[in-house]
Order: C-alpha cells, then structure tokens, then sequence
C-alpha cells in the first residue's frame, strides 16, 4: 500500500514538473485575464488625441503608455507622427486584437506594442507619457500608483476625467459637433 502511494506521489510530481517545464518554454503562455472591464470602450476623437498629444509634448524620445488603450489609436497616433514607441494596456482581448491589425495597417508594429492586462497591476516604469480616458473613480484610483511609480517629469494627460485633488497644469476645452471635450495635462511631481 506504501509503495503504491509512493508511485502516485511521484507520478504527480513529474506531471507537475512536466507542466512547469513546458510552461516555462512557451513565453507566450501567459495566465489569462479574466476581470471584467471597469470601462467601456469609447474610441477619443482624432481631435482630442491630437490635443492630448500636443500638450504632452510627445516625442520621438518618448515612450508613451496608454492605460485602457481600446483600439490604439493614441500610441499609434504617435509612433506615426513622431516616431514615438507606445505600449498599450486594455484588460479586453478583443480590443488588444483590434490594436494590433490596426498597428499593421499603420506600419508601426516596430515601434508600438499592446499588452492584454489591468492597468493596475502594469509596470510603468519606462513611461515618459501616460494617457487615459478612463472613469472618474478609476483615475482616483490609479493617481497613487501613477505617483508612487511614475518618474518625476513624466507627463500624464487625461481625456475628460481629472485626478480629484491633483490639480492640473493644463486643462484643454476641445470642441466637437458632438459636444465638449476636456484634456487634462499634469506633470509627475519631484517626491517631497
């Protein structure tokens, strides 16, 4: 009985073993994201990114991330226009499908990637820009992450939504035939 308990231990440790080095040698495999957008997918009118951009300053030094980036159309926005390198972050597969044929039409698949993840648990580290056009009470949610991990100079620009009490160096008023639009601008501030 022993013994036989033996060779099913082992055998579960070798299946496990198994699957960690298959697992290991697939980079591609990765855990699937299975939150729920908080956000709906509202594409930013050609217009407001161009004002996003423009206050931004964006260039090809920069490297933009976009938080909840839809169909890319920011990052790839600035990868043609400035030679920018982008990431985007949407948690919605179908929206990271969409980024990427909408990076090949561009010709910028060399310069512009997108992640399939939750903006809260990305790392932000080689941003010099971040954009968002999120919701109210996610923007409040990530301004602590976006300042305890941002560089200080790091510039982030919100379409429509501010950050509360984070008061912004720029506000934009951006007009379509379909009504008004706001472009938040701040700086990432120096730690006190």
């Amino acid at each position: 009985m022993r013994a036989l308990r033996v060779k099913i231990l082992a055998a579960l440790l070798v299946g496990a073993l198994t699957a960690c080095a298959v697992s290991a040698q697939s980079p591609t495999m990765t855990a699937p994201v299975t939150k729920e957008p908080e956000v709906p997918f509202v594409p930013t009118n050609e217009k407001v990114v161009d004002e996003m951009l423009k206050v931004a300053k964006v260039s090809g030094s920069d490297v933009l991330y976009d938080l909840g980036s839809g169909d890319g159309r920011i990052p790839i926005t600035a990868a043609q226009r400035f030679g920018t390198r982008g990431v985007g972050i949407d948690i919605d597969p179908q929206r990271i499908k969409e980024a990427n044929e909408n990076a090949q039409k561009a010709k910028v698949t060399d310069k512009v990637r997108f992640i399939q993840g939750d903006l809260f648990n990305a790392d932000l580290k080689d941003a010099t820009v971040v954009t968002l056009y999120l919701l109210p009470d996610v923007n409040m949610r990530l301004r602590p992450k976006l300042l305890r991990e941002l560089k200080p100079g790091t510039r982030v620009v919100s379409h429509n939504y501010d950050m509360g009490d984070w008061k912004p160096e720029q506000t934009i008023k951006v007009s379509l035939p379909s009504g008004d639009h706001t472009v938040y601008y701040w700086v990432v501030p120096k730690p006190k």
